[in-house]
């Protein structure tokens, strides 16, 4: 059974491409979820952070931005004496204020995940690639996620940490052809929701 190359032999990386990687998410829970773990990788590797990622879970409140949005000086001092998470105050502070963010995207657009998909057309972009180095660090349509992202106030969404997500949203199906997972995940198909604003 071939795989794309990148998991190597980390259990935790084999088992996230194996289940999530390209899959299509319409959560706005784990939208947020993706969008915090993205920022907390940035200057780090994401086997890094999914070895770390029950520990978020735990810390940010299973990732619920409207408690997150709530955080003070205390929440942010805890977080900041978590060895279980990356210990990284502006990027605590970025999670806090993109929560807020966050629920502000949600109340405008209905939920997260109308807005977010527009920028791929509400369907997911199927690539066909056969080398790993194929794969693009970012694209058009991660440029601009990230200049809107950040025109609403969002921090650390970068259009390469901006490309990270739409791969684990599966936004994008960057899987190897020969990937047994490329066939599994291809099934693109138009999100059914009218929208209330084109981007």
């Amino acid at each position: 059974m071939k795989r794309c190359p990148w998991p190597s032999e980390n259990e935790l990386m084999l088992q996230y491409h194996d289940t999530e990687w390209g899959v299509p998410v319409h959560d706005d829970r784990k939208l947020f979820e993706f969008l915090v773990l993205d920022a907390f990788q940035a200057g780090l590797s994401w086997s890094a952070i999914l070895g770390k990622r029950e520990n978020f879970r735990r810390a940010f409140d299973n990732f619920n931005p409207k408690k997150i949005a709530k955080y003070n000086a205390r929440d942010t001092r805890r977080l900041l004496n978590d060895a279980g998470i990356v210990r990284n105050r502006l990027k605590i502070a970025a999670t806090i204020s993109n929560a807020q963010c966050f629920l502000a995207v949600q109340k405008e657009f209905g939920s997260f995940d109308r807005y977010i998909w527009q920028f791929t057309g509400g369907k997911t972009r199927v690539h066909r690639l056969r080398r790993q180095k194929q794969i693009p660090a970012r694209t058009r349509e991660s440029d601009k996620m990230s200049a809107d992202l950040y025109a609403r106030g969002f921090k650390f969404v970068g259009s390469v940490i901006c490309y990270a997500f739409m791969q684990a949203a599966g936004m994008v199906n960057d899987h190897l052809v020969d990937c047994f997972r490329y066939t599994e995940v291809h099934r693109p198909r138009r999100t059914p929701r009218n929208t209330k604003r084109k981007i």
